[in-house]
This record gives C-alpha cells, sequence and structure tokens, in this order.
C-alpha cells in the first residue's frame, strides 16, 4: 500500500540531507510504527506519504514514494485526500472549521459525499471516539486531549485507505489513549485499514504495532522487523523492554502482561534487597510531616454534590511555599474549570498534576501565571496576585512552558531567540543556548523555530523560560514530542531546579515521567482536587495512572527501572 524506495529529503539551506536511504514497504491492513529519537526525521518520513513533503515543505525529495499506485511527487496532497488521511503534531494547525460537529463533516464535504453518508459516518465517528458529549462544542473551548481526539475523528470520516499519524497519543490520557488505539486496531483489523504511525510513547503503542521502523539518526537508513527484534537493538525503547534488558529476558517482552509472567524471580530477589536496606528512596519517599499540614476545612463551604462530600484541603506546609492556591474556582461561561482548589507548593517540591483530559490541569497552570483570574478565592505566588501582577515583574517569580510551546517564540531563529531570552531575563550571554544544547543537542543557530521538530520546539521553549530561573516553574505537557533520552535530559534538569531549591509543578499524561521526578502526585477530575499524596502512594493504586514497571512488579512498590536497577546493585 505504501511503498519507499530510497528516499532522501533535503531542506534548502540545510547542511545535510534530514532523511537518506529510506527503504521500507508498509502492506496493505497493516500498522505500522515508526521510530528514533527525537529530531531524525520521522515527521519528514510522514509527510512524504501525503505529498506534503515536498509540495507544501519544499526542499528536494530524492528516490520515489507511492501510496495505493499512486507516486507523490507527481500527486499533490489534493490529489491523495481520497486514500490517505494525515493527522500531524499539531492539532490546532489541522482545524479550519470552529465546531466539533462542522470538523468532522468538512473533509467529507469537500469530497462531495452525499448529506445522509455524513452524517451516519459523523455519529458513528462521535462514537468510536468518546465525542458525542461535545458535538456542539467550539473547538477553541476544547482541552489539548480533547482537540487530538477531533482531529483524529476528522480523518476517519471520510474512510481513507491508508492512517498516517504523527504523535496521536501524546495530548490523550491514559484512558483516552487506549480509546484511540483500541479504534485504530478496529480500523486495521476489521476494515483492512493501513496505519502509518510516529509516536514517543512506545509503552502505550508498541505492542499493537505488526512492524516497527527505526530510524537510528539523522541520514541513517531505517532498520524495520518485528517489534521484539528491533526493540532489542534500538535505542528508543519503553520501560517494559529496559526491565526486560536489565532482567536479561529472552525474547524481550511488549507488553505488562509477558513480563508479569516472567517477573516472580525478580521480585523475590527485590524483596531480599528490599529487605537488606529498608526505606523510602528516591522521589517516592513520603514528604516530610511539616509538608503535611492542612488547611483547616471551611464548615460553611457548600458541598458540590449531595453523593460526595467535599474532600479535606490540600497541603499548607510550615516550610516556605512558593504558590498558595486556596479556595480556587474558575467559571467559563457556565462550565467550572475548577471548583474551590485549595493547593500550596514548597520550595525545592515537584508536583504532577494528573486526570483525564479537560480535568482542570491547564486551567490550575494558567491560574498560577495569571493568565486567569479566579471567579472566588485566591492565588498566592510569591506574595503577589498573578492576575494583578505586571509581567515583567511576575516573569522573575513564574515561568510557564505551554501545551502549545510555539506560542513563546516569536524570533527568526534558534539563536535569535536564546539571545532575546538572554536580554529579558539579564543573564549572561550563552545561558539559553547552553540550556538549549543540554536538553537536545543537535539543535542549529540559524535554524528557524518553525522548522523544529516538536520535541525540539519544546526545548527551546523550556529553556527561554529556564533562563529567567523563576522560583516556580509550570510545565505543560512538558515531554510531548520527545523521545527517551531527551525525556531523560529533562528530567535531570528538572531534578537539579528542584535540588537548587526551585517549586515545579507540571500537568502532564506521562505517567513514566511523575514516577521519575514527582514528590507529589495530584489527581483532578472535573475541576476539583480528588487525590493529593506521595507520588508511590498514589499511582500504585491507581490502574490508569500506575507506571509500567509498578504494574510488572506489583505488589511491591517499585516505580521506575532505576530504583529497580539500583536496588539491585
Amino acid at each position: 500500500m505504501i511503498r519507499f524506495e530510497n528516499v532522501g529529503v533535503t531542506y534548502d539551506g540545510a547542511a545535510g540531507p534530514t532523511v537518506r536511504g529510506v527503504d521500507f514497504e508498509v502492506p496493505e491492513g497493516e500498522l505500522v510504527l515508526l521510530v528514533g529519537p527525537s529530531g531524525v526525521g520521522k515527521s519528514t518520513v510522514l509527510g512524504a506519504v501525503s505529498g506534503l513533503v515536498p509540495h507544501f515543505t519544499g526542499g528536494t525529495l530524492s528516490g520515489r514514494v507511492t501510496v495505493a499506485g499512486r507516486d507523490t511527487r507527481t500527486h499533490k496532497p489534493r490529489e491523495l485526500a481520497d486514500v490517505v488521511g494525515t493527522v500531524g503534531q499539531d492539532p490546532l494547525a489541522h482545524f479550519v472549521t470552529d465546531t466539533v460537529e462542522d470538523e468532522l463533516a468538512y473533509g467529507m464535504e469537500s469530497l462531495g459525499l452525499a448529506p445522509a453518508v455524513m452524517r451516519r459516518r459523523v455519529e458513528e465517528t462521535l462514537d468510536l471516539l468518546g465525542l458525542a458529549g461535545l458535538r456542539d462544542r467550539p473547538i477553541a473551548t476544547l482541552s489539548g486531549g480533547q482537540r487530538q481526539r477531533v482531529a483524529i475523528g476528522s480523518v476517519l470520516t471520510p474512510h481513507p485507505r491508508v492512517l498516517v499519524l504523527d504523535e496521536p497519543t501524546s495530548a490523550l490520557d491514559p484512558a483516552a489513549a487506549e480509546e484511540v488505539l483500541a479504534v485504530l486496531q478496529r480500523l486495521v483489523h476489521d476494515l483492512g485499514t493501513t496505519v502509518l504511525m510516529a509516536e514517543h510513547r512506545l509503552e502505550r503503542v508498541v505492542q499493537y504495532a505488526d512492524r516497527v521502523v527505526l530510524l537510528p539518526a539523522p541520514g541513517e537508513a531505517p532498520v524495520v522487523g518485528a517489534p521484539a527484534e528491533v526493540m532489542a537493538a534500538s535505542p528508543v525503547y519503553p520501560p517494559v523492554v529496559a526491565l526486560g534488558r536489565l532482567a536479561d529476558w529472552t525474547p524481550l517482552p511488549l507488553t505488562v502482561r509477558d513480563a508479569r509472567r516472567r517477573a516472580a524471580p525478580l521480585r523475590d530477589r527485590l524483596a531480599g534487597a528490599a529487605a537488606a536496606a529498608p526505606g523510602a528512596h528516591g522521589p517516592t519517599a513520603p514528604l516530610p510531616a511539616q509538608l503535611r499540614r492542612r488547611v483547616p476545612e471551611d464548615p460553611a463551604a457548600p458541598a458540590r454534590r449531595s453523593l460526595f462530600r467535599r474532600r479535606p484541603a490540600a497541603p499548607v506546609p510550615a516550610t516556605p511555599h512558593i504558590a498558595v492556591l486556596r479556595d480556587v474556582t474558575v467559571r467559563r461561561n457556565r462550565t467550572e474549570a475548577l471548583h474551590r482548589v485549595d493547593l500550596a507548593v514548597s520550595a525545592g517540591e515537584t508536583v504532577a498534576l494528573m486526570g483525564r483530559n479537560g480535568a482542570g490541569k491547564s486551567t490550575l497552570l494558567n491560574s498560577l501565571v495569571g493568565l486567569v483570574t479566579p471567579t472566588a478565592g485566591t492565588v498566592d505566588v510569591g506574595g503577589a496576585a498573578p492576575h494583578r501582577t505586571p509581567p515583567r515583574e511576575l516573569v522573575r517569580r513564574v515561568g510557564l512552558v505551554p501545551q502549545e510551546p510555539r506560542d513563546l517564540l516569536y524570533a527568526d531563529t534558534v539563536a535569535a531567540e536564546c539571545a532575546a531570552a538572554d536580554r529579558d531575563a539579564g543573564a549572561e550571554p550563552g545561558t539559553c543556548r547552553a540550556l538549549v544544547s543540554g536538553l537536545l543537542p543537535g539543535i542549529t543557530d540559524g535554524t528557524h523555530p518553525r522548522d523544529l521538530s516538536e520535541g525540539q520546539c519544546l526545548a527551546l521553549a523550556l529553556a527561554v523560560v529556564l533562563t529567567a530561573r523563576p522560583p516556580l516553574l509550570l510545565l505543560d505537557e512538558p515531554t510531548r514530542g520527545l523521545d527517551y533520552a531527551a525525556k531523560a535530559r529533562l528530567a535531570v534538569v528538572l531534578r537539579d531546579l528542584a535540588a537548587e531549591g526551585h517549586a515545579i509543578v507540571l500537568a502532564t499524561h506521562d505517567v513514566e515521567l511523575a514516577a521519575e521526578i514527582a514528590h507529589r502526585v495530584v489527581l483532578l477530575a472535573e475541576g476539583e482536587v480528588i487525590a493529593d499524596g506521595p507520588t508511590a502512594e498514589i499511582v500504585v493504586s491507581s490502574p490508569s495512572f500506575a507506571p509500567q514497571v509498578t504494574k510488572i512488579l506489583a505488589p511491591q512498590r517499585w516505580l521506575t527501572v532505576a530504583e529497580v536497577r539500583e536496588a539491585l546493585a
């Protein structure tokens, strides 16, 4: 169905080809996973399938790409639209209408389908992706994960023979990601749809792939094979594979179920190690008692629902705190995005906000940085109310890396962006550039930010914010577009910042990142805090938010491969 024949792509002004020697085939009715480190050209390979490369992006394409027998060099994207549906990394760039239902119908209107067919397919897609309750919602009011599902739905309604997906689960909570992957499985197995997908969160998708295509480095030829074979030699691999390598399991397991079947001897070794060296370790250790003092309950506070009592307020530490939210409510039209939220964050503490899409995580972060004015309650960041503080003063107190990091970037080159960040922060020249290189090596000074991959763009935006070294750092889905190596470097940077006394609050669906760095996890549901406590206590008890190592080694409380390696040593 899709054939790459010695394909190379070189963009204008680039020192060398972005991809070279790409040669593989995707048979009809298979799900093929494209993997590799950030910046190796995965999005370029995907773009060549839909004709966006080179017709839209420019540059030179050598070799040949055919889809259902059509050469993408001689067929422009609109001439491939009836066979190829594409969803990029940025859902906002995908939308052309204002509401969910209109967006689902737009592609079919462009193809001239009958109204009765369009109506039926819209209803089917709303049900498939769990969007029925959002059909009349303006897209601008949706959370990032909800937008991602709408973007996927909009390319499903025309029933294309080929789906090209770039990081389709990156903005989704674990349950929503499973729903989307289940839909893709049904399309592949029941309808014979061909799917080519790039994804960094391999723990979610590798077990569903028929084959894996590894791009090992920029300009290197791909490695193609069965998932277990490619993962054995891949520089990027999920925690289940990392644990399998550590335990020397052969063949390597790709699923939690397969790993649990082999894990009994490893659990016995770890039980002996824990008995020999008792005590908590890593970020999972319980917080000191002084960090668990609670705000007194307000007896006059009305209950939101008759079914539940209002939960106790979140901890307010006796130690110096960087930020405190007290009884914060945020209303948008008739919707409460936050409901009576109490939260305190201390210096040196890393807090992970988790919960399903639309739970209020981004709204909470925006309240801390002054982008949202609370309807009720108070927000205090370093002794100031963020929504009343001038931006030049606020940037010294708090910094936010949003879900769309390109919103922070405005210069024409990476070098100019870094120089501006140094000036705005009053930092030594080169400070921002050093942070970029530390987070993600290989980003050149002369590159325009719009030409960066999603992971590279995030690294640049994060470096811009960190240049000012704000006492409170806010991150909204900080690992979107990052491979495992880049995520590990990010974790090191965040741990170092916390050790220096910075407070970090991150909203994330990445349960592996939360397990790595978070001292506390705060779970949100429908704008309310429903759980707040040490990471191990919260995630171990949650089927949705437990990391892979926890699921494999339960009932023992291990969160990461690094913890297991340290215990065995």
